[in-house]
Order: C-alpha cells, then sequence, then structure tokens
C-alpha cells in the first residue's frame, strides 16, 4: 500500500508511478485521515508513504496520519518526499516516529508562491524528467525492499527543518490572507481541490476555514488565475502537474 499526500500533483504523480512499477495499491492519506481508525500494518506488509516537505519538515496531514499507524516490527516501511530543492531532516525527523527501511528525496517543480516564483516550463520539465529516472532506482530498491536512504538534506538543514519550519507553522498557516479577484466565476474546482476540504465556496464566492496547510491547489488550480494569496502572488506563475507521459520519457535515458 502506498499513502499519499498531495496539492498541485507533484507527489500524486510520484505516487502513481511507484504504485505502476510496484503493483502497490495508493490510498490518499487525507482518506485515512477522514476514517481515523488506527491502521495496523503486520510484519509481512510493504508500506510507502509519500508527500511534499513544507518548510523543510512533514506537513500537518502526514504528522497526524502517521499517529494512526500500528507497525510490527519487520514490515517494509519506506518514505518518499518531493521538493523544490532539498528536504532539510525530514527524513530524519518521520525516522524518529517510525521505523523506517528507505527515506528518498524526489527533486520535482517548484510551487511555493507566497515566497517565490515557480519554475519556468523548460527547468519544470527536466525536473520532472530526472524524477523519472531516480524513480527507476527508488522502485527498483522497494521491489527488492532494499534498505536504503538517498536524500539531499542541503545547506544548514537542522535550521530550516527546526526553526524556519516553527515559523512556518506559527505564521504561515493562517487562510486570512486569501482573496479572490473580481474575474473569480464561482466554479468551485477550489472547493473540490482542497485536500483538507478547508474551502467552503458560498454565492459564487469562496471562503477558507481555519484547516489551510498551504498545499496552495486552490491558487494553482484556478483556471482564472483569480486566487491571491497577500502581496506577492499577483504577479507569479502558477503551477500543477500536467506532464504527458510523451513528455516525460522523450529524453529519458539520454
Amino acid at each position: 500500500m502506498i499513502y499519499y499526500f498531495s496539492g498541485t500533483g507533484n507527489s500524486k504523480w510520484v505516487a502513481e508511478t511507484i504504485a505502476e512499477k510496484t503493483g502497490d495499491e495508493l490510498l490518499k492519506i487525507t482518506d485515512a485521515l477522514k476514517e481515523g481508525k488506527q491502521i495496523h500494518i503486520d510484519k509481512n506488509s510493504r508500506i510507502g508513504i509519500v508527500f511534499p516537505v513544507y518548510a523543510w519538515n512533514l506537513p500537518i496531514p502526514v504528522a497526524e496520519f502517521i499517529k494512526l499507524l500500528d507497525i510490527d516490527g519487520g514490515a517494509y516501511i519506506y518514505a518518499v518526499c518531493t521538493c523544490g530543492d532539498n528536504v532539510g531532516l525530514t527524513v530524519n525527523i518521520l525516522k524518529k516516529r517510525i521505523r523506517l527501511c528507505g527515506g528518498y528525496s524526489v527533486k520535482m517543480p517548484d510551487n511555493y508562491i507566497p515566497a517565490f516564483d515557480v519554475d519556468d516550463a523548460q527547468t519544470a520539465l527536466e525536473k520532472v524528467r530526472d524524477a523519472s529516472k531516480k524513480l527507476d532506482i527508488i522502485c527498483g530498491d522497494i521491489n527488492s525492499e532494499k534498505a536504503r536512504f538517498d536524500y539531499d538534506k542541503g545547506r544548514f538543514a537542522a535550521l530550516k527543518s527546526y526553526a524556519a519550519s516553527y515559523l512556518f507553522n506559527k505564521y504561515a498557516l493562517s487562510s486570512k490572507p486569501f482573496y479572490t479577484e473580481p474575474s473569480c466565476d464561482g466554479c468551485k474546482l477550489c472547493e473540490r481541490s482542497c485536500p483538507t476540504e478547508n474551502i467552503t465556496v458560498v454565492d459564487g464566492m469562496p471562503f477558507w476555514g481555519d484547516k489551510c496547510v498551504q498545499c496552495l491547489a486552490c491558487i494553482h488550480r484556478c483556471p482564472q488565475k483569480a486566487i491571491q494569496y497577500g502581496k506577492f502572488t499577483k504577479k507569479r506563475g502558477r503551477y500543477f502537474f500536467d506532464f504527458t507521459e510523451e513528455e516525460i520519457n522523450c529524453k529519458k535515458g539520454r
């Protein structure tokens, strides 16, 4: 089984790719959280956890999901973290909470536009192509249940995963900076896209609750680019994973 959390589609694609190459089933972490039941993992199980890194740490839904796991010794547990650049100590933090047999980082297109712009189209595509090649290696490890860790901590990993993450969780999770421009047509795609069901569209206008985890699916999926967050997102691009297999595999292996 592969449990995954995704906002703009990067981790969803990674999870789907792993599922295709390993034959394992997929389940959204948010669906598991809705059920709220303890998940027993027996010693013969193989479990993957795929998620994006938020401020060099675990997204809140992933941290909550980990609490549901009841893992027998001997189970093969691995994690694959997607990131725009590096993951800091995310894998190390996860290893302190559950026994991991494998941990990986996969670099994918940037999408946190409150802080910086998205990658240009060519850079994004090259990241995905490189990710596809790395996933071939990762899936080989998974199929042989190999114990291996291959992730990029980056510089100042502890500072980022603790200090920066603390500040992110304290100050950046507010829904107050969200607003819509007049071009919003009330299509409700933001409501349907929100993994935490934090958005409600009333009389054609979206309203955000207090469960935002900063996945930014609402901003990036809006077909009118009408959703903004604070002062800086208006002039920045949008990104949602929509690469075709033909695009990804065009230069793969060269």
